[in-house]
């Protein structure tokens, strides 16, 4: 069987973990704060903040950027829907920009249409998301939001290691936080580090990484520095006792495990090694299909892409779907459109909407890509593709 992702498990891996099982913390243990020491250097930003996965990491930077009832913020269709419901959550209000069909990202001229044709404070913020690893250009999207008084949340689950190139001729990293407010990244079997569940945010804004720590663990803080009542009413004298602590804002329960975080720490020497053999494959498949007249889309070989995922739009896509499973190869598809999903038609949006994001949809397929894909497997999924469109 060839599936579309896959995790990839070492002894190391497995080591750490039981390393973690036979010492004293599960939980709330030192592995955290290890964990997200080294993957804040290793995105090259300031803060992070391991929680227990991404989707929680959504809501929490929802939370931490004060989205209240009836507040507008701008996301992409194309993406996992955690994307868009982290604003619902908070019950403020999704409004979705279409695609640019030539790099899946949200376009950024449709959202400054929406902007412009609306009074200015309308809308809050804007969710952009690095779709299948493709970095979206955060340098232009912090002008526009600068521009109308708008926070930016990257959506970088799909995009460790991804980078895109500045006006300076700089790479900049996703999560480095330098043009968003704050960055987040999944953990989940399928993406470049595995931690079976898990997330991370990121930032550079201390007063926002540490009403994300609070957040994270029931609004509680530990910190003298931070308690609003008395040392008397703590139950101290001359300094508040060392059992005390202060539940001062509703949180939620959103921790990673320790054993969860060695993990991460463990797959996080590996990350470079992964993403260079992904953008390998990625290469692999454009040679493969650039000049096949059934492949009317591709991700293509980007600088700075970091292919959690790549795709091709097709004729027929479910034909070949279907062919392809026939053969154990498990390709996915990457997304139906989030404005159609049920749930979002109720709110009021409809077929023709997201035009470009509707078309992209009726072709797109993700073809198996994970590290451990072996050039035998790659060729035999590339024959199968070939295959089907010959003889289909």
């Amino acid at each position: 069987m060839i599936p579309y992702g896959k995790q990839n498990i070492t002894e190391e891996d497995i080591k750490v973990v039981t390393d973690v099982l036979r010492s004293d913390y599960l939980t709330q243990g030192p592995n955290i704060q290890q964990f997200e020491t080294a993957f804040a250097e290793y995105v090259g930003a300031k803060y992070a903040v391991a929680v227990a996965n991404g989707t929680a990491a959504l809501h929490l930077c929802a939370l931490a950027l004060g989205v209240n009832p009836g507040d507008k913020v701008i996301t992409t269709p194309l993406t996992f829907a955690a994307s868009a419901n982290c604003i619902r959550y908070c019950g403020g209000e999704v409004v979705f920009a279409d695609i640019d069909p030539s790099s899946y990202l949200i376009n950024i001229h449709a959202v400054r249409t929406l902007l412009e044709n609306a009074p200015r404070g309308t809308y809050k913020g804007i969710i952009p998301v690095d779709f299948a690893g493709n970095a979206v250009n955060l340098e232009a999207f912090k002008l526009l939001a600068d521009e109308y008084g708008l926070w930016i949340i990257e959506d970088a689950c799909h995009a460790p290691g991804g980078f895109f190139t500045d006006s300076a001729g700089n790479k900049q990293f996703c999560g480095n936080s330098n043009f968003a407010d704050l960055a987040i990244f999944s953990f989940h079997p399928v993406k470049h580090i595995a931690c079976g569940e898990g997330g991370m945010i990121t930032t550079n804004d201390l007063a926002l990484y540490q009403k994300l720590l609070s957040l994270r663990t029931h609004g509680i803080v530990k910190s003298t520095d931070l308690y609003v009542n008395s040392i008397e009413l703590a139950g101290g004298l001359e300094q508040y006792p060392g059992w005390y602590m202060e539940m001062q804002t509703l949180g939620y329960n959103y921790r990673l495990t320790d054993f969860q975080a060695a993990l991460g720490v463990s797959q996080l020497k590996r990350a470079n090694a992964g993403l260079e053999k992904r953008r390998a494959i990625a290469a692999t498949y454009q040679a493969a299909f650039s000049d096949k007249a059934f492949v009317h889309g591709q991700s293509g070989v980007v600088s700075g892409h970091a292919y959690h995922l790549y795709i091709i739009e097709v004729e027929d896509r479910l034909g070949l779907y279907n062919h392809l499973r026939g053969k154990d190869i498990f390709a996915q598809i990457h997304y139906f459109p989030c404005h159609l999903m049920p749930y979002y038609q109720s709110l009021g949006w409809k077929v023709g909407d997201m035009p470009n994001a509707e078309a992209y949809y009726q072709g797109c397929i993700s073809l198996p890509m994970y590290p451990t894909l072996t050039e035998e497997e790659q060729s035999f999924v590339i024959d199968a593709v070939n295959e089907y469109y010959k003889h289909g």
